[in-house]
């Protein structure tokens, strides 16, 4: 498959470059400082430019977005949803139908109408970037165009989860997925794995999903 995969240098996205080009997809790596290697064709972009990178879209089959404008980022909320929607244009002006969009977990349900990001103890330095993205995953609902998918990952998923690739974890919809500890929990490998099955094997259409262990 030819995928475009934006944030290519980031945490989350380097891991998914790293279980694409393992499965040997023709990769377009775009990144505002791209890398070499890892046999991914890559190409320098601002996604606030959404004409610009609508070309570098297309003739791909799916377009991938790990976008993450920096948890410090003083400025990641407006960031955040500007970049988003920005991307969500260029795909569209691209003609790609195919759109996997990762944002974040703190939208997920954790009891009937209340959403991880508004209880009391939900982390304070996460709160502004975990709300542009539930406010992105509430804009893209309304997209009728595009074959999107919006992946939240496990509460915790993060440089400190160790596991590696394992190839295994569980899928979910609206609400969290929980082992029997009652842990919300994947490696950043996991992840790749579930963004590159999906790309793969599309299950999830105009839905958000997630998945852990």
């Amino acid at each position: 498959m030819k995928i475009a995969l934006i944030g290519a240098t980031g945490f989350v996205g380097s891991n998914i470059l790293n279980e694409l080009t393992n499965r040997n997809h023709e990769i377009t790596a775009i990144a505002r400082n791209p890398k070499t290697g890892l046999n991914a064709n890559w190409v320098a972009a601002d996604i606030f430019d959404a004409a610009a990178l609508a070309q570098i879209l297309k003739g791909n089959d799916v377009v991938i977005n790990a976008y993450n404008p920096g948890w410090a980022n003083p400025n990641i909320y407006q960031d955040f949803i500007n970049g988003s929607k920005s991307i969500q244009e260029a795909v569209k002006k691209s003609g790609v139908k195919r759109f996997i969009t990762i944002g974040g977990a703190g939208s997920l349900f954790v009891a009937p109408n209340l959403q991880a990001v508004d209880t009391p103890d939900f982390p304070k330095e996460y709160h502004a970037g975990a709300t542009a993205a539930r406010d992105f995953l509430n804009i893209i609902k309304e997209e009728k165009e595009l074959d999107w998918a919006f992946f939240s990952p496990a509460f915790e998923m993060h440089q400190g989860i160790t596991t590696g690739r394992t190839g295994k974890y569980r899928l979910g919809l609206e609400n969290p997925v929980f082992d029997e500890n009652q842990r919300s929990i994947l490696s950043v490998e996991d992840l790749a794995v579930v963004i590159a099955d999906e790309a793969e094997n599309p299950q999830h259409r105009q839905v958000r999903f997630t998945a852990a262990y």
